[in-house]
């Protein structure tokens, strides 16, 4: 975890000494230079959601945890039956 704490901050650090550059050097209009962290944001905004897409298509269906899961499930509400606890349909 403190990797990628050390990956995100050396980004960011990287990112910003080149946002100065930029403002320093006058090679972008100033206009436009003032709206690069706008567009960073934006761009790691999208990126986010890409890699949350990517990651519910390719999440994998368990069959076998599936039936363990009901299994337990049974087994719990025989527990909670026994010991007096009403849990109704559910």
């Amino acid at each position: 975890a403190m990797k990628h704490v050390v990956k995100i901050l050396s980004l960011l650090v990287a990112v910003s000494a080149f946002w100065i550059v930029l403002l320093q050097a006058a090679i972008v209009p100033q206009s436009h230079t003032w709206l690069l962290p706008i567009y960073f944001v934006v761009s790691l905004g999208c990126y986010g959601l890409l890699m949350v897409g990517i990651g519910i298509m390719q999440f994998p269906t368990c069959p076998q945890e599936a039936v363990l899961l009901n299994h337990d499930i049974a087994e719990a509400k025989d527990f909670l039956s026994t010991n007096g606890i009403d849990i109704g349909t559910y």
